[in-house]
């Protein structure tokens, strides 16, 4: 059996559990609230900026972006899942390999979603229901992020390994880079440049960009002996499809979302216009902002259940789970508890001055995360 390739990853099969799930989430946490941040931000200053109309743009184009994103989770959790595994292992060929593959498919399949969006923009707005009066406005906003599509997809997909490799900081990171730049060039872009949003987009991709550059160069650097290399990105069908099977399930899941989110909006156009689609689009962007830190616990747990079960040390697996469960189930209560509480606060981040928005969207808040506390499990 070959060494690991990484002493990094050893404390992952040794150190305690507790402490383990803590030092790996944490970071992981904090990359996926601010991963949340990017269309987070840029609805903040688009409804302060633009209004309403704006933040109803946005809303409309977030199934078709978060399509491109379910792209990136399938290939990312599949191929991170099996990472983990053989490097438990000890089996750096196999690591290597399944980098290769990964790198190559976080490539190819977003462009099902990208190429679509960039040739018919308009008839795909058009055919989920966007109003002509959206149309304009969602139509630039995403035919923009379509340009960085590539980098949306490819930069949290390969920042997978970054964390699995033994560095969550690291990881963290990365996130932290792309997201603090998107909030420092969205207000310069919209208010200052006036590009309104188209401003915001621009500062997406940009972010997007350099996050990508930085989880290359991480790679390139003396923290981990691992490289990509051309010769293990040949594709191996088989390799392919167990990537391709095991992020099916979280893949599902966001596909679902996304379908329920396009039915949600084509409906609230007809029935409520384009204050009820940007109060569900607040109402989205703050539940997203609850639920991502799910994410990164899921995330944080998933080197160390995969490692462990490589390793063969099955009571390690069962102890991270259990409590990657409590700590889940405790975080999304906490969040619960304040929506419930102070629901206006959270609206009034995106648009201080439109009474209506405000009271509809407090309202619709609290319907929306009342089986919140249970999600956790």
């Amino acid at each position: 059996m070959a060494a690991n390739p990484n002493h990094a990853t050893d404390r992952i099969g040794t150190d305690n559990i507790k402490h383990l799930l803590f030092s790996f989430s944490i970071p992981a946490i904090v990359g996926m609230v601010v991963q949340a941040l990017y269309n987070i931000v840029d609805r903040i200053y688009v409804g302060q900026g633009v209004g309403h109309i704006g933040l109803a743009a946005i809303a409309v184009t977030m199934p078709l972006l978060m399509t491109n994103m379910a792209f990136s989770v399938i290939v990312g959790v599949g191929s991170n899942a099996l990472f983990s595994i053989k490097l438990g292992e000890g089996r750096r060929d196999m690591v290597e390999k399944i980098m290769g593959n990964a790198f190559l498919l976080l490539f190819l399949v977003p462009l099902l979603v990208i190429l679509p969006c960039l040739i018919f923009p308009r008839q795909i707005l058009t055919a989920i229901g966007t109003t002509p009066d959206l149309l304009p406005y969602s139509e630039r906003y995403l035919r923009i992020l379509m340009y960085g599509g590539i980098f949306a997809a490819m930069s949290p997909g390969i920042n997978h390994f970054i964390r699995s490799d033994g560095h969550p900081r690291t990881s963290m990171f990365t996130q932290l880079l792309g997201a603090l730049l998107n909030t420092i060039l969205d207000p310069i872009f919209i208010f200052v440049f006036h590009w309104g949003i188209e401003g915001a987009a621009w500062a997406t991709i940009i972010s997007q960009f350099v996050s990508f550059v930085w989880v290359m160069s991480y790679f390139n650097s003396s923290l981990t002996p691992l490289r990509f290399k051309i010769r293990a990105m040949r594709l191996d069908l088989s390799l392919v499809l167990r990537i391709l099977a095991i992020g099916f399930a979280p893949f599902s899941m966001q596909m679902a979302m996304n379908v329920m989110n396009l039915v949600l909006n084509k409906q609230l156009l007809h029935y409520g216009g384009d204050m009820a689609v940007a109060v569900m689009g607040i109402v989205y962007s703050v539940i997203i902002m609850i639920m991502m830190p799910l994410q990164g616990i899921n995330q944080g747990a998933q080197p160390i259940i995969g490692f462990n079960y490589g390793a063969r040390k099955i009571d390690r697996v069962r102890t991270a789970y259990w409590l990657a469960v409590k700590f889940a189930t405790i975080f999304v209560t906490a969040g619960w508890l304040l929506i419930e509480l102070i629901p206006g606060v959270f609206v009034r981040l995106f648009n201080s001055a439109d009474h209506e928005l405000i009271l509809l969207g407090s309202r619709a808040l609290r319907i929306c995360s009342a089986m919140m506390p249970i999600i956790g499990f």
